[in-house]
């Protein structure tokens, strides 16, 4: 077997679902290139083992994920990445991101802190956005 292309982590205080949390990293590697089509995600048994959660929840997750079209079952061989979603990459937009999280980790934000501060940009709620 090959490397392990994906690790799952589990935050038990965020209110998501188990199963929706390792579809939401799923995606989020696809996203970012880190899974390709082709590539074949962990087998239930590989992430029971390093959770300790039910066979059944890393079923559900890779369920939902074929339901969207994103992977495929292959029998005897294990689910495999279809397509990608990841987009063009932006170098100079992501200097500018790695510059501006250096700037509130200095400031004393951490994680949790810049992840609000992201999510509430991405909804709007921040000032200097513009109205309608």
């Amino acid at each position: 077997m090959g490397a392990t292309l994906i690790e799952f982590s589990l935050d038990k205080r965020s209110g998501v679902a188990t199963y929706m949390q390792i579809v939401q990293q799923v995606e989020q590697a696809m996203r970012l290139g880190r899974l390709t089509p082709g590539d074949r995600l962990p087998t239930a048994a590989e992430v029971v083992g390093r959770l300790a959660i039910n066979p059944n929840t890393v079923l559900r997750a890779y369920r939902e994920l074929e339901s969207r079209g994103l992977v495929e079952p292959r029998p005897g061989l294990g689910t495999f990445v279809r397509r990608s979603l990841a987009r063009p990459r932006d170098p100079v937009l992501e200097q500018r991101l790695a510059a501006w999280v250096r700037e509130a980790r200095a400031a004393g934000l951490g994680p949790d802190d810049i992840r609000a501060l992201v999510e509430s940009a991405l909804a709007g709620g921040l000032a200097g956005e513009a109205t309608a």
